[in-house]
């Protein structure tokens, strides 16, 4: 799917775009994609011209949502099929995403960007092949080829999250000449197609699962025991955990999974908010 180019609102840009416009102003700078560039508006009476093209003033847009041209009017970054997938502004100008209003991603302290990082940074990704097992709005892959992975097969099984990461400034393009050719984005299950990936043909792996009553099967002992297969001896595994039900339960999530990745192999410690082991 081709990135959408276009001009991308929030309520604050939108606000901002009339009030110039009500000032008596000609020009309006900032930024239309979520703070990755900015750039100027020609502002007349009924429409505003960005790069070359004319649009109509938006009407009244709600917080906490992106709106993108769609042709016709500007329309909220969403979707709706099983679940309604929605991607979501943040103070950090990379946005987060929801389904069904549960946030994906950390923003309560730094850039889910940023958080993304920090994770990439424990694989030391530069000049590896790395697989990237549920994609998301891709930032692990992001952060991997801009630390220089030679490589990075990313799975992701949500055809609503790829099409929000065509919206997303924030989010790769495998096409686009920033990426090199680097980065193999699949539409697919990793706890099917995992099976079909060989023996130790793998240097690093990013793992960010859905939470355990979601995507279960992606904290299983048999899919664990598959990463340690494709994983090269020695090689480093981030897997995100969160810390779910620990304030309602005495389940403590981060210490199952550390347990059962040392059962397929793996030297595992607790991390960041997550996992980080080694291969032995």
């Amino acid at each position: 799917m081709s990135h959408y180019s276009g001009p991308l609102l929030t309520r604050p840009i939108g606000e901002a775009l009339l009030a110039a416009r009500d000032g008596g102003r000609e020009e309006w700078s900032g930024s239309m994609d979520l703070g990755r560039s900015t750039g100027r508006a020609s502002l007349q009476a009924d429409t505003w011209q960005w790069l070359g093209q004319s649009y109509p003033y938006p009407g009244k847009l709600k917080d906490r949502t992106i709106y993108y041209w769609d042709g016709e009017d500007f329309s909220s970054v969403s979707c709706f099929s099983n679940s309604l997938i929605k991607l979501v502004p943040t103070e950090w100008d990379a946005p987060t995403f929801e389904i069904d209003g549960i946030k994906m991603l950390p923003t309560s302290k730094e850039s889910p960007f940023e958080d993304a990082r920090r994770k990439v940074a424990l694989v030391e990704p530069r000049g590896k092949v790395v697989l990237d097992t549920c994609g998301g709005l891709g930032y692990f892959a992001a952060c991997c080829l801009e630390a220089g992975v030679a490589r990075i097969r990313s799975f992701e099984k949500n055809a609503d999250v790829l099409w929000l990461r065509t919206i997303n400034p924030w989010s790769p393009d495998p096409d686009s000449p920033a990426s090199g050719g680097r980065l193999e984005l699949t539409h697919g299950d990793v706890s099917q197609a995992i099976t079909q990936i060989a023996d130790a043909s793998v240097d690093a792996l990013l793992h960010d699962p859905p939470r355990f009553g979601i995507a279960g099967e992606l904290y299983s002992q048999a899919f664990y025991d598959h990463l340690a297969r494709v994983l090269r001896r020695n090689g480093r595994l981030f897997h995100y955990t969160g810390s779910p039900n620990k304030l309602t339960s005495d389940r403590d999530v981060p210490r199952e999974v550390a347990k059962r990745l040392e059962k397929a192999g793996f030297k595992a410690d607790l991390a960041l908010d997550g996992v980080l082991a080694i291969r032995r």
